[in-house]
Order: C-alpha cells, then structure tokens, then sequence
C-alpha cells in the first residue's frame, strides 16, 4: 500500500485542484495508481493561500464523504504545507497549524522556490526546540539549495526529515531536476516520496515509477526505506535515517 503525504486534492482552496470533480477524478488516479491514503496539503501561509487548521479537517471530512459516495478507496487525512514565515511560531501558538501525524510531530515545511530565507535555520531550530519535527517539501526544486546544497545537509543533519517529489525524481520536471534528485537520495538528504500532486499538466501520481527507480538506482533495502519511512511519519513515529553527505557542488554541476 503506498501512502501519500503531499497533494493538492482539496477543490478550490489553493493552486490544486479548481473543481470537486477535478478532486474526484485526482483521487481516482491516485487509487489506480496504488494509493490508499493522502495527506490533503494545502498551502498556508504562502502569500497567496490562507487555509486555517479547522477549515482543513471541515473540507477534508468533507471530501471523504464524497469519496465514499463514489466507492473511491482513498482515506484522507487534514494536514497542511506551511510556507516559512515570520508569522509560523505565532500560528503553532494559536493552534492554526495541521501536522503530518495526530501526534502533531511531523510538520511539512516550505520554502519560496527560489530561495530559503536567511531567518530559516534559526526558526527550524525554534520550531524543533518544541519537540516537532520539520519535513522539508520538495528540496531538488528549490533553485537556493540547488545552488547551495550544504543547506539541506546542515537542516538534515541538525535532525530534519526531506520529502522529494516523485515526478521531479523520475524526469518530469526536467533532467537538472532529476539529476539532482538523485543526488539528494545518494547522500541520504531524502527519506520519502511524495506526490505532491496537482490539477495541473505534469503533475500526476509517478509514486510506483519513483519506487522502481529507487530499487534499480539504490537497491531493494533503501526501496523500503522510503516505504517504513512515509508509515512512519503518518504514525507520528521516528523515521530512519541513514548518516547524511554532503553534496560537493562542483562534483554535481559538473554533471552538465
């Protein structure tokens, strides 16, 4: 059973999906596809998107209904994807923040694409002084970590957990992205796959493909790693982490 902990399902709250039909017909691809239960993670906080904590777990029950009611075999479960901001500390205060897990220890945390503000290591380090665990979205398209990927490895080391996207690892979003992918998981920089899908072109569920790839590239055992690792942070339980690389740059750009 693969597990989900990304995506833009919800209708009409975000840059996912625009239409509860669009909804309907994502959940059912993700079924096909092997998924049995989503995170439901919409932006919060980003500038753009305000999804606050109780109308979450509102639309999320919901959709399930919906689901139910077309025989979709998917579980949903209320979560959020959090763009750092100077505003985060004050909103886990308040109680307007949705975790990956109902132990409220995995948070998925992220950065503006092409960049990771200068405030991010000292608030990740706040953030995990409360006993949370920060989960980084999509690192291998974030063109600052790119450029700097000593970054990753400091949050990764200090004991952050990264989610890489599985279309990004697979080619979809382009052979730089790809590539660095594959250079986050072979200096133990990534502990799942995600999704991260969206009622979009090229945004559809590559979990399966990911795996395969996973498999062939770094064998069977760390294959399952990905797959303990994603039960685990839906249970709220410790991830295994295998001891973090640094990536050279020059090793990695020369590559192109």
């Amino acid at each position: 059973m693969l597990i989900d902990l990304h995506s833009h399902l919800l209708p009409n709250i975000d840059d996912g999906s625009k239409s509860l039909r669009a909804s309907i017909r994502m959940a059912k691809e993700a079924v096909d596809s092997g998924i049995k239960a989503a995170l439901m993670t919409p932006h919060h906080m980003n500038g753009h998107y305000v999804n606050h904590k109780d109308d979450v777990i509102r639309l999320t029950s919901e959709f399930q209904k919906h689901l139910d009611n077309n025989d979709i075999g998917l579980q949903v479960f209320p979560s959020q994807e959090v763009r750092i901001n100077g505003g985060l500390l004050q909103a886990l205060d308040d109680d307007d923040i949705l975790f990956a897990d109902e132990s409220n220890r995995y948070l998925l945390l992220e950065f503006p694409d092409d960049d990771v503000p200068t405030y991010s290591k000292d608030m990740i380090f706040q953030i995990m002084q409360r006993g949370i665990t920060v989960e980084i979205a999509h690192p291998e398209r974030n063109t600052k970590i790119m450029s700097t990927p000593s970054i990753l490895f400091d949050l990764i080391e200090a004991g952050a957990v990264a989610q890489v996207t599985a279309s990004s690892y697979v080619g979809t979003f382009g052979k730089k992205v790809e590539k660095f992918a594959e250079e986050i998981i072979k200096h133990n920089l990534a502990h799942v796959f995600v999704s991260d899908a969206h009622d979009l072109p090229n945004r559809d569920y590559e979990m399966v493909e990911a795996m395969a790839k996973l498999e062939k590239q770094m064998g069977r055992d760390y294959q399952e790693l990905f797959e303990t690792n994603t039960e685990a942070i839906l249970d709220g339980d410790n991830v295994t982490s295998l001891v973090p690389e640094p990536i050279v740059k020059r090793k990695f750009f020369s590559k192109f």
